[in-house]
């Protein structure tokens, strides 16, 4: 057997550090597998110190609680490092036993290099070398691995897992406000600072209608640190708009916030309760006590700021600029005025800094009630149409028919109303007019709605009803040839006399009636009656947002009381003669017109153009409410005279014209002449009473045409002047007649007519003594006085509710046009509005434009190109 003794051979070098380096690495794991058990217990009762920390546990429990429980961690902590010091530093050998078991080395390839063999020969020696050589290339690829403490073996149960979950638990909850320290297990009690734990956040939210986002005022508040900060310094101005609310919400336990909100008006600051607390009292201006608030308990401090002032809260406070919420302005576009069936047409425009919400105009009897008077109805209600909701700038038209108020006919004050989303109210100056009113051509109809208006404005006048009524059936086989309107009558005074209360006297009212429009138009009432209620609940619901389903069903019966008022309209415009023979296709509403209208006013609300859908449907009441078919037949003879009045005054303002161009003409034509150095030049200046001036080089007549006043002489120029003067007095005469005739039908002429008269004189002595300009400039203020006293005739017989040609006809759209795309025809004769009638200023300055250009031309030196274009402003090409 062979015996081994160590070597004293020193190795090779690399081979020698590369051996070390392994056994250093095999001795340090070797270590860690010696220590990490050992570990254990020491850094679970550090990890619990920590979650005891993080957690608070030093920060509430009572003093001797606090000592035991630091003592304790102090003591385990203390003898679970005592394994620690048994561990020592492993030898070589130990790690060459570690290398080779976990590498499966074979013949201890590590430890043969520090061996030698007992015996001693050459032979043997050179077989260990080659040994030695072998297992030192075993060695090369050793490798130590990781520690393998084995810990499973200490801790069978796993509780090491405890400690390590609850400090991550702890870690976490350490971010809270209400988290502890570490650093609170050494101190004492009594050097502790107890801090508020609350949560404070704040923040603005304007009104909705503004559409600005909330303002953030706080966020997170670390109650510990923010005791150990100073004050804290006024902050920047905030602006907001006015009525914003703040709302302060105070989260957690301890002492309780005081929060308060002084006013820039000198006042003291207002204390504002929490939520809960502010049903039962008013925010008070005295300072209050620091009051403990609900542990974990949430507050809600709300306020609505309405002026400027500054919000202090926990010793923060930030200053706020209120941006005034302005009252809306609204104002009448143009006087109330009456439509064909007796509707309320009324234009408005309203201004609002942040958008209307809602328009309405306010009617109330301009004549004072006797005393101990009651009405059956309350005041109208008239709602205005606005373009589009939340609207800050508004112009429309609204037409309501509210004839049958027992107010229609009498004196009202008409006050517009606009009220923004802030529940301000701005109000426009009222209008006094008489409230439109049906107009009953059949006597009997108009007396029964008699007795409806008597007890209804004042139920005190019920008696007088009754004995009208009673009256009215007196001679009933003369007065009620029909016996339906008899039975009908005499139900509406039993129903008058049986009555006992409100209810029963409107619902006889009512009945009356309906029975007023039975007599008067048959099933036409009736049916219109449908049609304005079938309107209303659409209106209604588009404001709304009703469904798409709802909207559905509601135009179905639109479009059903449509036709069905259509057809009554045909029936009765058949039984109008005048009508029947010469139809005004200009006037005519076809069946598929206003299809096609609903039809958009349906895409539109299922689009969700709900604005534009309600616009639309405001325009097709508007139409409906100005119908005039079938009801022409039952105007009379007083509104045929009117219409003849009217077109005699058309005739007159286009006679008045005609003559104004031809006097312009002859004035014109004699100035050239004079300017040409004609024979008769001397004369005409005479004739003019002026001196002209001269033009030599103007030799060429302006039209480039044989003009006839050339061939005249002096006496026919006269002659013509005088038959000018002859027409223009005529023309006044004629004037004079129409006053007339409007006095008997009841319209009182206005200053225009007047002016008109006195214009027309003056151009006649003009024309006598040959002062053609002057006489131009007379025709032209004559003609535009016609057209003020025609406008005048106009609101005179609206506000008698004589409906003639014109009255009561909406300005749909722009250039006169309805929502159809027509040009209205029906709106009266034409009195030339749209044209401006040219002054004497207008005059005089298209003469001398005409002088410019005659005396351009005459320039031989211009360019041709230059000619040919001033020859085409004088039409002589």
């Amino acid at each position: 057997m062979t015996q081994f003794r160590r070597d004293e051979t020193p190795q090779p070098k690399p081979f020698a550090r590369m051996l070390a380096t392994k056994r250093f690495f095999a001795r340090l794991v070797l270590f860690a597998e010696q220590i990490l058990p050992r570990a254990l217990m020491p850094a679970s009762i550090v990890l619990l110190f920590l979650s005891a920390g993080w957690l608070g546990l030093f920060r509430v429990a009572p003093w001797w609680l606090h000592a035991a429980i630091l003592l304790a961690f102090l003591a385990g902590l203390f003898f679970s490092l005592l394994p620690l010091t048994r561990i020592r530093w492993p030898e070589n050998t130990d790690a060459d036993r570690m290398l080779e078991e976990r590498n499966d080395l074979p013949h201890q390839a590590i430890r043969v290099q520090d061996d030698t063999p007992a015996t001693e020969g050459a032979f043997g020696a050179a077989l260990w070398r080659e040994h030695q050589a072998r297992m030192a290339r075993m060695v090369r690829a050793l490798d130590t691995g990781l520690p393998r403490p084995d810990i499973a073996r200490h801790d069978p149960w796993a509780l090491r897992a405890v400690p390590v979950l609850l400090a991550c638990i702890a870690f976490a909850y350490s971010y809270s406000n209400r988290a502890g320290l570490v650093t609170d297990a050494f101190r004492l009690p009594q050097q502790q600072v107890v801090a508020a734990d609350i949560r404070i956040d704040a923040w603005v939210t304007p009104p909705a209608y503004t559409g600005r986002a909330p303002i953030f005022l706080t966020g997170r508040q670390d109650t510990a640190s923010a005791q150990e900060q100073a004050p804290a310094e006024e902050s920047a101005l905030i602006t907001v708009p006015q009525f914003s609310d703040l709302t302060i919400r105070i989260t957690g336990a301890g002492p309780e916030a005081r929060v308060s909100y002084a006013g820039s008006g000198g006042t003291g600051p207002i204390v504002i309760p929490a939520s809960a607390d502010k049903a039962k009292s008013e925010p008070k201006t005295e300072p209050q006590e620091t009051v403990q608030a609900p542990r974990n308990g949430v507050r809600n401090h709300l306020y609505k700021i309405t002026k400027d002032g500054t919000l202090s809260v926990g010793g923060q406070s930030w200053n706020f600029k209120i941006t005034p919420d302005s009252v809306p302005d609204i104002a009448f576009d143009g006087a109330p005025r009456p439509t064909a069936n007796a509707s309320l047409e009324m234009s408005f425009l309203a201004h609002d800094d942040y958008g209307i919400s809602q328009a309405w105009a306010e009617i109330k009897p301009l004549d004072e009630p006797p005393a101990g008077a009651r009405s059956l109805y309350a005041p109208p209600e008239y709602r205005l149409d606005l373009p589009r909701r939340n609207a800050r700038e508004a112009k429309g038209t609204t037409s309501r028919n509210l004839s049958e108020h027992p107010l229609a006919g009498k004196r009202v004050r008409i006050t517009l109303v606009a009220r923004d989303a802030a529940g301000q109210e701005g109000r426009s100056v009222p209008q006094d007019m008489i409230l439109p009113a049906r107009q009953f051509f059949e006597p009997l109809a108009a007396a029964v709605a008699e007795q409806r208006q008597v007890f209804a404005l004042n139920v005190n006048d019920l008696p007088r009803a009754i004995d009208l009524n009673d009256a009215l059936m007196l001679y009933a086989e003369e007065t009620i040839p029909n016996l339906t309107h008899f039975l009908l009558i005499q139900s509406a005074r039993t129903r008058m006399a049986l009555a006992r209360n409100d209810d029963m006297l409107r619902d006889a009212a009512d009945h009356l009636w309906e029975i007023a429009l039975g007599i008067e138009d048959g099933d036409l009432s009736l049916a219109e009656r449908r049609l304005r209620d079938a309107q209303q609940k659409l209106s209604d619901a588009l404001d709304r947002n009703a469904s798409d389903e709802e909207i559905a069903k509601l135009m179905q019966e639109l479009r059903q009381a449509m036709q069905e008022y259509m057809q009554q309209l045909a029936e009765q415009a058949a039984k109008n003669p005048r009508m029947a023979v010469n139809p005004d296709q200009n006037n005519v509403l076809r069946q598929q017109d206003l299809q096609k209208m609903m039809d958009q006013i349906e895409n539109l609300a299922r689009s969700g153009s709900r604005d534009e859908a309600r616009q639309l449907l405001s325009e097709l009441q508007r139409m409906m409410n100005n119908l005039q078919a079938g009801r022409m037949q039952q105007m009379g003879e007083q509104n045929n005279a009117m219409r003849q009045q009217m077109d005699k005054l058309g005739q007159l303002m286009q006679q008045q014209q005609q003559l104004m161009d031809e006097t312009f003409k002859l004035d014109q034509a004699l100035r050239d002449r004079m300017q040409r150095g004609d024979p008769l030049q001397g004369e005409d200046n005479e004739l003019f009473g002026q001196d002209m001036p001269q033009d030599p080089g103007q030799r060429n007549d302006p039209n480039g045409q044989p003009n006839p006043l050339d061939d005249m002489t002096a006496e026919q120029l006269k002659e013509a002047l005088k038959q000018l003067r002859q027409q223009q007095e005529g023309l006044g005469k004629q004037l004079g007649e129409l006053q007339k005739g409007l006095e008997q039908l009841g319209v009182k002429p206005g200053k225009g007519f007047g002016q008109a008269q006195r214009e027309m004189k003056g151009a006649a002595d003009a024309l006598g003594e040959g002062q053609g300009e002057q006489a131009v400039g007379s025709q032209g203020r004559a003609l535009q006085a016609l057209r003020e006293g025609a406008q005048d005739m106009m609101n005179q017989m609206q506000a008698q509710g004589q409906q003639g040609p014109g009255q009561g006809i909406p300005q749909y759209g722009q250039n006169g046009r309805d929502p159809l795309g027509r040009r209205q025809q029906n709106i009266g004769p034409d009195f030339g509005d749209q044209v401006k009638v040219p002054d004497e200023i207008d005059t005089q300055r298209a003469r001398e434009i005409l002088d410019a250009i005659r005396r351009k031309l005459g320039d031989s030196l211009s360019p041709e190109v230059e000619r040919q274009y001033l020859e085409r402003l004088l039409d002589m090409r």
